[in-house]
């Protein structure tokens, strides 16, 4: 009796109630849709303007619309035939993309178990620090950064590059959140059983932070492989330039390769769209976690 009851009251619903639930939802959805067209407008314009001549695209500008009377893969063949220092600049970007992700992750989430699980002196000041670093805009540090890579010998080496970015406020910031999250019981567990301090943190808390590393990688890697200014003021030799220093002198006073810029371009976004493609479920995973953790 009582579930037909409830069956009933719900049958009864009033159409009130019902829109009031259906119209935050639509309106989600259409927010959403709106949001999506606008990000993927212009990659859908670079991405048919990689079929036109670069003298099409100086006379008439990027068009949404196909033409396939006057579309052709010219810039795709020289792309992979006459395109240069292109993938030098390519797999310059896609090393230091990966050094700079592997050890900003691995250094980050040391920093920030350390303070979410230990307690010591100065602790919430040297905390404070951090929160502060990340309030900071990188223009007031690039200067005194640069003079200080110059005494240290660094310029125009990948090491200049790396090294002031590995241990990232905001990476320590998410995974010192992510890991307040976890029970103390799994360190103390840890101890109990014999194992150090560094296998607690290599053998049980590693493993637990896979959805937070997901998500910090796929950020720190679209930070470093956009990454233009400060390349630009640490390297020096062409050889060593990354993608975006590569692609901008392609633009010079004396005449602009607009044909490899643009399918430069495009190429340059798959590497970035791929690896969020096959790891989105650990990035929304992660970023969920970290938000509500602590």
């Amino acid at each position: 009796m009582e579930n037909a009851a409830t069956m009933k009251n719900h049958s009864q619903m009033s159409p009130t109630l019902q829109s009031k639930r259906v119209i935050p939802k639509v309106a989600t959805y259409l927010l959403f849709a709106v949001v999506a067209l606008v990000i993927l407008i212009p990659i859908w314009a670079i991405f048919v303007g990689t079929f036109h001549d670069g003298d099409l695209l100086v006379r008439y500008g990027l068009n949404l619309k196909l033409d396939l009377s006057t579309a052709n893969f010219d810039n795709y063949v020289m792309l992979f035939t006459d395109s240069g220092s292109y993938f030098t600049w390519f797999f310059n970007s896609m090393f230091l993309t990966i050094i700079q992700v592997v050890g900003t992750l691995f250094i980050s989430a040391f920093i920030a178990y350390g303070f979410a699980m230990y307690e010591f002196r100065f602790k919430t000041p040297l905390f404070v620090c951090v929160l502060l670093i990340m309030s900071v805009p990188f223009e007031m540090l690039m200067l005194p950064l640069y003079k200080q890579t110059v005494d240290m010998g660094l310029i125009d080496t990948y090491g200049a590059v790396v090294l002031p970015f590995l241990a990232h406020a905001s990476t320590i910031f998410f995974f010192r959140q992510y890991l307040r999250g976890v029970p103390n019981e799994i360190i103390e567990a840890g101890r109990i059983d014999g194992v150090s301090e560094y296998g607690i943190f290599f053998r049980l808390i590693l493993p637990i932070m896979k959805p937070s590393f997901a998500a910090m990688a796929i950020l720190n890697g679209m930070n470093s492989w956009n990454n233009f200014l400060w390349p630009l003021l640490s390297l020096r030799s062409p050889s060593k330039f990354t993608l975006p220093i590569g692609l901008n002198t392609l633009l010079t006073p004396y005449g602009n390769n607009y044909d490899m810029l643009i399918v430069g371009s495009f190429f340059s976004v798959l590497p970035i769209l791929i690896l969020f493609l096959c790891f989105q479920k650990y990035f929304i995973e992660g970023m969920t976690a970290g938000a509500v953790k602590g």
